[in-house]
């Protein structure tokens, strides 16, 4: 059993819902965000050890919050997710260190094995 606790960043509700269902079907605690700015203020009481966020929402958007995201924990896995996917979008979000970059709806399998991926043992 896992249990790694997973923030979820997402201004859908229903986005944030079906994430949490998908999540909790693999054994990971999400914790749900509706925005970029309540993450952060509750970044260092919640601790996640991965990061999953939308890139477009109003306020912080997804890429600004992974380059915050850096400044306070480098190490953090940041996956993005996005209804809008473009190649400059995915590029800087690789380029600054996003694990990955999904497109919505995106394959159940394929966010599974990034998560495996991301919390396999050394």
């Amino acid at each position: 059993m896992s249990h790694h606790t997973i923030a979820v960043v997402d201004d859908d509700p229903a986005m944030r819902v079906a994430l949490t269902r998908l999540l909790r079907s693999l054994d990971y605690d999400p914790l749900l965000f509706d925005s970029a700015e309540d993450l952060l203020a509750a970044f260092d009481a919640v601790r996640p050890e991965c990061i999953v966020t939308d890139v477009q929402m109003p306020g912080i958007n997804g890429l600004d919050l992974l380059r915050l995201l850096r400044l306070r924990r480098p190490d953090l896995p940041v996956i993005l997710i996005t209804a809008y996917p473009s190649s400059s979008s995915r590029d800087r979000a690789l380029a600054s260190g996003a694990r990955a970059y999904l497109p919505k709806p995106f394959d159940a399998d394929e966010f599974e094995r990034c998560l495996a991926t991301i919390f396999a043992p050394d």
